[in-house]
């Protein structure tokens, strides 16, 4: 009986810290797959049309726990370089000191600075967007798409889904508001994967 008891005793904390670990797990790392990323910017042209334009090679990374969303994170850097609108004399333009500025401001960036869950497969990300040196906090309302096996890569993959809406003049960015809106809808899907193994 006492053997027992004391066994118990020399268990019993084993356990709890086995579940502590379990419990606190370290989330899982994708890096983002460009070939299958694209973030989309689109707004209204004197209330004619709605262009639209395409920033593409995003590089970075999601880390994503399901047991513990709060530990999750995503860092991304979107070189201006990926930017297409399909009409040349407008990439040009919106690269140029009007817009962008992409000679002095090459890149925007993205940061997360707290995530939860907001529902079934669903999320909401607050982070640091940077664009021409301005950094403002942006909310993106997220959706999980899938997270499994990638059937072609063969290794764990996730997919997610996100939109938010910002003003531009936020970032410098306001030239011939509002005629051309100031406010603009990003959309943004993301596929990422584990590191291959070394």
């Amino acid at each position: 009986m006492l053997k027992s008891m004391m066994i118990k005793r020399t268990l019993l904390p084993l356990a709890l810290a086995t579940a502590s670990v379990a419990a606190f797990a370290a989330p899982v790392t994708y890096d983002i797959d460009p070939n299958h990323t694209d973030v989309i910017a689109s707004w209204s042209h004197f209330g004619f049309s709605n262009p639209i334009a395409h920033f593409g090679k995003v590089d970075g990374k999601v880390s994503y726990d399901p047991d513990n969303v709060g530990q999750s994170s995503v860092e991304v850097t979107i070189p201006l370089s990926g930017m297409e609108s399909h009409v040349p004399d407008f990439n040009d333009h919106l690269r140029s000191a009007d817009f962008f500025d992409a000679e002095k401001y090459p890149e925007i960036t993205f940061k997360s600075t707290r995530v939860e869950a907001a529902g079934d497969n669903k999320l909401r990300v607050w982070g640091d967007l940077t664009v021409r040196d301005v950094t403002r906090q942006v909310l993106l309302d997220t959706r999980i798409n899938k997270i499994a096996d990638h059937p072609m890569a063969r290794r764990a993959a996730a997919g997610f889904d996100a939109k938010t809406v910002i003003k531009r003049s936020d970032f410098g960015v306001g030239k011939y508001a509002p005629n051309v809106s100031d406010e603009v809808e990003i959309r943004i899907t993301v596929e990422a994967m584990v590191p291959k193994a070394e």
